[in-house]
């Protein structure tokens, strides 16, 4: 596995190298950057204010009941409509998956919340419906949450 040095290494080597290479195509860049992390950050900050509540607040018995290995298709429901509320990045989704997994979670209702939470946005269907127009993010929230449904299928198939 890659450590975190090791990319964080290669990083600052290949900005050092473009920056040798083009000082203003990589000032521009590192510019532009800035200010997308400065725009996304307090919606991230806001997501991991909300998952570190809703940990802290659920105990592993709570977890496991909602969406344990025994909640069988109640747990795949509630996966799914929480899931489905909103996009949230894979970098939050994939530890928040793996703490719920250890707090007592069922590996397929896991794994359909955590690809519904990267595939299916219900909260941002609106702004998807104005710039791609409605049947298309119809069509994609909904094969968003088909695929969902059937990779969790599949894990249940495979890891249960």
């Amino acid at each position: 596995m890659i450590n975190a040095s090791i990319l964080y290494s290669l990083a600052i080597i290949l900005t050092s190298i473009s920056f040798i290479k083009d000082r203003k195509k990589t000032k521009d860049a590192l510019l532009k950057s800035w200010i997308m992390f400065c725009n996304i950050f307090p919606e991230i900050l806001t997501i991991m204010f909300f998952v570190g509540l809703s940990l802290s607040l659920l105990t592993p018995t709570i977890v496991s009941s909602i969406i344990g290995e025994q909640s069988g298709v109640k747990g795949i429901i509630l996966s799914t409509l929480i899931g489905s509320v909103g996009l949230i990045p894979s970098f939050v989704v994939f530890p928040l998956g793996e703490t719920l997994v250890q707090n007592g979670a069922g590996l397929p209702q896991v794994a359909l919340l955590m690809s519904t939470f990267m595939s299916v946005g219900v909260i941002t269907l609106p702004m998807e419906q104005k710039f791609f127009g409605r049947s298309f993010a119809y069509a994609r929230n909904a094969s968003g949450l088909l695929m969902s449904l059937i990779f969790a299928y599949i894990i249940w198939l495979v890891m249960v």
